[in-house]
């Protein structure tokens, strides 16, 4: 029986992937490498030292899907893939929504096909909106205020109404807080194509003179020092928050999300001097306008996920730096 990860080669699901092969699962990754690269793949086989199938596979393409279903025994699926850039999706709207949407109803049908009534997936606290208070629980109001937590918010009734309908289904819809860091190796970490759209990445090149300045999108938000504060979680805390929801929904039946964060917020002017104090580097940059879809404080409530997954994060924003910063000096282009 080997759990189904999609999207196996990308930034949380690579991290993930390790730390199930350490567990003992047996594992099938699925990845397009749309926002990833192929690389990846053979990098978590020298951390873990473990082999695994592994199929370069869109889910939009069913047929494909169905047949890594048709030539494995899946007992549960991780769900990862999806387009994941808040500022794009809102330039191209109508891509994400068929992207991420689509795709997964083609999975679930072919999981409803062969069985498959197990699942975890990769939500996101941009379901909370523009946040009532803070830390957010929850049972908090959902609204959104992008096409890319629109989506997230969507694909979540989806699998709601999934659970209402066939009392079978087990599904852990996990929000994440903002994923950052990498693996303490050095061998994998956020590498996006491109220009970085997330903090992490972005500020690493600019220290390591990649990029001449860091764009901070406002400094007028009603926070400590005026720049966006969020809830900072390191990948590898993040990805065995997956192994243990993985554990809850295989002896488990019903839908119910979870917050994924450490509970505490830092705001990008915060993140930066951390950043500069584990690497001795000076980090400069510049103030533009806020980014259509952002919102000021952003902090979850980590209650549920401790007292019913038995799951907290323990590394600090200066772990998180560090290991950035390990795996950009690494220049492993992956």
């Amino acid at each position: 029986m080997a759990i189904l990860v999609t999207g196996g080669a990308g930034y949380i699901g690579s991290h993930t992937c390790i730390n199930l092969l350490n567990a003992g699962y047996e594992i099938v990754v699925v990845d397009n490498f749309s926002n990833s690269k192929p690389e990846v793949i053979e990098r978590i086989k020298q951390i873990s030292r473990k082999n695994f199938l592994f199929y370069q596979v869109d889910l939009l393409d069913e047929v494909a899907v169905e047949n890594i279903f048709r030539e494995n025994d899946i007992s549960a699926v991780i769900h990862f893939a999806g387009f994941k850039a808040v500022g794009e999706s809102v330039n191209i709207p109508l891509s994400y929504y068929h992207n991420n949407i689509t795709s997964t109803l083609i999975l679930c049908e072919i999981m409803k096909k062969y069985g498959v009534k197990k699942m975890v997936f990769s939500s996101s606290a941009t379901v909370y909106g523009d946040p009532e208070k803070c830390p957010i629980p929850e049972n908090s109001t959902l609204s959104t205020t992008n096409p890319y937590g629109s989506t997230k918010l969507m694909i979540e009734q989806i699998l709601r109404d999934l659970g209402r309908s066939d009392h079978d289904w087990s599904i852990a819809l996990l929000r994440y807080f903002n994923p950052i860091g990498a693996h303490e190796s050095g061998l994998i970490g956020e590498d996006p194509h491109g220009i970085p759209n997330n903090l992490l990445p972005y500020i690493s090149k600019v220290a390591a003179g990649d990029l001449p300045f860091l764009n901070i999108f406002g400094d007028d938000y009603d926070t400590k020092d005026g720049t966006g504060v969020r809830d900072y979680i390191h990948v590898v805390d993040l990805s065995m928050g997956h192994i243990r929801a993985l554990e809850k929904i295989l002896t488990t039946k019903g839908v119910e999300a979870y917050n994924l964060g450490t509970g505490k917020g830092y705001s990008v002017l915060e993140v930066i001097k951390a950043f500069e104090k584990v690497s001795g580097q000076r980090i400069h940059f510049k103030v533009s306008s806020r980014r259509p879809g952002d919102i000021a404080t952003c902090y979850a409530d980590i209650r549920k996920a401790k007292n019913e997954l038995n799951w907290q994060a323990s590394k600090t924003i200066e772990d998180m730096c560090q290991d950035t910063w390990n795996f950009s000096i690494n220049n492993i282009k992956v």
